[in-house]
């Protein structure tokens, strides 16, 4: 029975509260686009992208018209590029990313995800060449995200793959900002993601299929206002009840541009992803809870409480919960955490520590130009081993911006909003990068 309380909660929240459709995701498999001709498979890519995708965009309209849901972002993801498209060089991977910008360009879409490689536990020829073409491929497109998993509970930390990243996280920073901030190293990848940089199609998916990410860092914010001096355990609760409504939206755009496109319903990622927007702030959440500023003792803690609710909430919601889920924390894109780094409140080393709760890890810093690329290599494999130990995702998402120092800013535009220029530790980790190897997999690895 429909509840006209729920019904006004759900308009206030969109009207008030800055509550979204984040993104409508068709996962494309391309598995079946594989040649020996690089000309006959870059052809098939294309043509099933365009032919697959080309109804995405007016179905999110016509879904966001009929239901007063604003949908921010059409998307597509497909099948890592390494795995379709296994016998390219460097340069005819470019020429993949090219053809992959075109069909996302003909199609209408914001952003198509999946120029990507799975190196955790080693890299073929085809891997290190798709790695070695992503500088040159993120800058001479507009649409195309990168990403390369690089660690697994199962397997461990490839570190020879995280010294790669670290070098191409610099040479591609040295063609501009914004290929770095379409370029997402993880741990422990999830193959149904519909959010970029770091979407992919994973190979267990089914041919095609959709996936929605929610948002509504803005509507729990709402909520916790009229719970204040409340008890942490009320908190949850409230937390809980948000996250719950907030779901059950996305599932329901979920289901209908499945039917709509006539594509199977994947999953709904109900992560707090938040905008620069003021009152679309996960931070704020973070204050409203009673820490003065995100950033300061206790924000670990409350990070803790918001992300385990959210799950909570969700999974109460839909049976079909997936993807990252959780509370984002990506620093340009988040007002409160904008104001918070720019203070001086929030380092990258309170954010690591965030890390070890929240649903993915450290995302959208700015740093200095010049940092080496071995000090990179070495925050990614700090990331790495939260996510590899505490068997969960994390991911690195870190901007060098070429001729910035700490204090500066850099500005992305749009949903990527601007960043203070942070402060790394550049102590050098030379000696411990090119030791090179794995780093093996934890005890808890072993469950089978």
């Amino acid at each position: 029975m429909i509840n006209t309380n729920d019904i006004l909660d759900t308009i206030k929240m969109i009207e008030t509260d800055h509550l979204d459709i984040r993104t409508i995701t068709l996962g494309i498999s391309l598995l079946d686009c594989m040649s020996d001709d690089a000309d006959v498979c870059i052809k098939k890519i294309y043509d099933k992208i365009t032919k697959k995708g080309e109804n995405l965009v007016r179905t999110g309209e016509e879904i966001a018209l009929e239901y007063g849901i604003p949908i921010i972002n059409k998307r597509v993801s497909v099948t890592p590029v390494s795995l379709a498209c296994g016998s390219m060089n460097a340069e005819q991977f470019v020429r993949v990313g090219k053809t992959l910008d075109k069909a996302a360009k003909e199609i209408g879409i914001d952003f198509i995800g999946g120029f990507s490689a799975l190196v955790q536990k080693g890299m073929t020829l085809s891997e290190r060449a798709l790695i070695d073409s992503i500088p040159q491929t993120l800058s001479e497109t507009d649409l195309v995200c990168s990403s390369v998993n690089v660690a697994s509970t199962k397997a461990g930390i490839n570190m020879d793959a995280v010294a790669l990243m670290g070098e191409t996280v610099k040479k591609t920073s040295e063609k501009g900002p914004m290929g770095c901030a379409k370029l997402v190293v993880f741990s422990n990848a999830p193959d149904d993601n519909p959010f970029m940089a770091g979407a992919f199609h994973g190979v267990g998916e089914g041919d095609t299929v959709i996936n929605v990410g929610v948002s509504g860092p803005g509507v729990v914010r709402a909520a916790l206002e009229n719970a204040k001096g409340e008890s942490l355990s009320t908190v949850a609760d409230v937390i809980k009840k948000t996250a719950f409504k907030i779901t059950r939206v996305g599932q329901l755009v979920a289901r209908e541009a499945s039917s709509k496109l006539g594509v199977p319903f994947g999953i709904v990622d109900l992560s707090l992803a938040p905008t620069p927007a003021i009152g679309d702030s996960v931070a704020r959440i973070i204050e409203e809870m009673g820490i003065e500023t995100c950033g300061g003792c206790g924000t670990t803690a409350a990070l803790a409480l918001l992300n385990d609710a959210v799950k909570k909430g969700g999974v109460m919601a839909s049976s079909r919960v997936g993807g990252l889920s959780g509370a984002f924390i990506p620093v340009s894109e988040d007002e409160g955490m904008i104001a918070a780094a720019g203070s001086g409140a929030l380092t990258i080393e309170k954010l690591e520590a965030m890390t070890a709760v929240c649903s993915v890890g450290l995302d959208m810093i700015a740093i200095p130009g010049d940092t080496p690329a071995e000090v990179i290599s070495a925050l990614i494999a700090d990331e790495m081993a939260i996510g590899v130990i505490n068997s969960k995702t994390t991911a690195v998402r870190v901007i060098p911006v070429k001729g910035k120092k700490v204090g500066d800013k850099v500005n992305f535009g749009g949903l990527l909003g601007e960043a203070p220029i942070m402060k790394i530790n550049t102590s050098s980790p030379l000696a411990f990068i090119r030791r090179g190897g794995i780093i093996p997999a934890p005890i808890q690895s072993l469950k089978n």
